[in-house]
């Protein structure tokens, strides 16, 4: 066996997550177009953090693998929706984004539940991640007003991904808890 140390690939699926969603989020509150968030959608938040899913399942991590690789999905099915909807190809209206939403927003709760076993810092990046799809949904089938305040609610959902990026890079370079993840909500 070799003592070769491995790179933790959730340092890249949380940095894709994290942007992507960041990015999002500025277009959402009426700071800028669509462009960067398909760019972003496709690449960094789609390809990149389908990659890091894959390479969680190498690590025997069914949770980043379950996590990046769906993500890593949804973005790119998100970049695909805008880019149909802008060249008329399929459109989809709003109510059937929210519908989509809707599904990601399911998907997020059970991901959720999951995250208390793992520990507080991934626990609050799902609840986050959880409540700005409510958002988003309330938004898209109701009050586009909704989508504004998702987007500032899942800023703070970014930094919690960021945080848990940023900790691991600087743990490991230290050998050492620097910044910590706290406790799990559940004990296994």
């Amino acid at each position: 066996m070799s003592d070769r140390k491995l790179a933790n690939p959730a340092v890249v699926g949380l940095a894709g997550f994290s942007m992507t969603t960041l990015v999002l989020q500025f277009h959402n509150v009426g700071w800028m177009g669509l462009g960067p968030v398909v760019v972003l959608g496709l690449i960094f938040g789609g390809l990149a953090q389908m990659i890091a899913g894959f390479q969680e399942h190498k690590m025997g991590n069914n949770f980043g693998y379950s996590a990046f690789v769906s993500y890593g999905s949804f973005w790119i099915g998100l970049a695909l929706i805008i880019l149909m909807n802008h060249f008329k190809i399929y459109e989809s209206s709003k109510t059937d984004i929210g519908w989509y939403l809707f599904a990601w927003m399911i998907y997020t709760l059970i991901m959720w539940t999951a995250s208390w076993r793992i520990h507080t810092a991934m626990s609050l990046t799902f609840f986050t991640l959880f409540l700005g799809f409510f958002l988003l949904v309330v938004g898209h089938w109701c009050n586009p007003v909704w989508n504004k305040v998702a987007g500032y609610e899942l800023m703070v959902c970014a930094a919690f991904a960021m945080y848990m990026c940023i900790a691991n890079i600087t743990n490991d370079l230290a050998g050492k808890i620097i910044l910590p993840f706290g406790k799990p909500w559940i004990k296994a």
